[in-house]
């Protein structure tokens, strides 16, 4: 009888054996997802990486993208710092004196425009600064917005780098360029608002003449609160066609919304143009303004056109698409 039964146990375990061989191991089903990413490389046009991430591999990935922008911008900060003194009067400080390169060329532009400010005169602003600590402070301020706007290409470098692995080659081959445009976008706008748009606003405000027994004594603070505001907004603000394309993209925005939706946009530039305006006047909102217009009707041209039927009937749900609404 135990013979019998030491022989149905060995039976017993043998069995169990071979159940537990056959059963699906982790590393069997890495297998698998890797054979099944492989084979999707080989049958789709489109070629992927092949490397699958887990939630913490982005993570890290993300991680080490903040690390090295942070590093660039200290080195570009620190290299800002070391020149700041030089580039402080001929650069920054150019816009408070008659000599500014573009003077010369608004003075002609703009003479016979009786509202505009006069560019032909000489003149030269009182900068003053009425805190002890200023000086020390707006050097270290200036070099890191300098730093900001001097390392824009790289920072979206290192957003391309990280995002480009999930990207197949065709859509590879359309965002490099996007994100190009963008950063000639960026730089135009940064370079419009400082040649155009706080001269003629600080020429503006600087003349401006409430009562002849008041003199106009400029801080320090003031002066740098309105240039780099005005200019690092410019800058972002040009950026309007990229994010429309990339709507377009997705599918959330079409050429009809621009016809449809045109008197709602004049009510919300002027709103964005108060918010990017430090002053708030309604000279320095109405320059700020017209490029913002500009763009918006440029951003038409980059999206793609409507669809029969919404040309047909101008009725475009792009808030249900966006906030999850729509009736479709």
């Amino acid at each position: 009888m135990e013979e019998k039964e030491n022989k149905d146990d060995a039976e017993l375990s043998v069995t169990n054996d071979s159940e537990q061989e056959n059963l699906p191991t982790k590393d069997d089903g890495e297998d698998v997802k890797k054979g099944v990413v492989q084979k999707q490389n080989q049958d789709g046009d489109d070629d992927l990486d092949g490397v699958v991430m887990s939630f913490w591999d982005h993570l890290e990935a993300f991680r080490w993208v903040l690390l090295r922008s942070i590093i660039a911008l200290f080195v570009f900060a620190i290299g800002a710092y070391a020149v700041m003194k030089d580039l402080f009067d001929s650069v920054i400080m150019a816009p408070s004196r008659s000599d500014f390169f573009l003077y010369k060329y608004l003075c002609k532009a703009t003479a016979s425009v009786p509202f505009l400010p006069d560019f032909c005169e000489d003149f030269e602003a009182n900068i003053q600064n009425i805190n002890l600590t200023s000086q020390f402070f707006r050097h270290i301020t200036t070099s890191f917005w300098l730093a900001v706007v001097l390392a824009c290409p790289y920072l979206i470098f290192e957003i391309w780098r990280f995002i480009s692995p999930a990207l197949y080659k065709t859509e590879k081959r359309s965002v490099r360029w996007v994100f190009v445009f963008g950063t000639l976008m960026f730089f135009i706008g940064c370079a419009l608002g400082y040649a155009i748009i706080f001269p003629m606003t600080f020429r503006f405000l600087d003349g401006y003449v409430l009562s002849p027994t008041i003199v106009n004594a400029i801080s320090l603070d003031s002066y740098m609160d309105n240039f780099m505001t005005l200019i690092l907004m410019m800058g972002l603000v040009f950026e309007l066609p990229l994010i429309a394309w990339m709507l377009s993209q997705l599918g959330l925005l079409n050429r009809s919304f621009f016809k449809k939706f045109r008197r709602h946009a004049v009510v919300a530039l002027l709103v964005l143009a108060a918010f990017i305006t430090p002053s708030g006047d309604p000279f320095t909102m109405s320059v700020v303004f017209i490029p913002l217009y500009i763009l918006w009707e440029l951003s038409a041209f980059f999206v793609k056109p409507a669809p029969p039927e919404d040309e047909d009937t101008e009725d475009i749900d792009i808030f249900g698409k966006l906030f999850g609404t729509s009736k479709d």
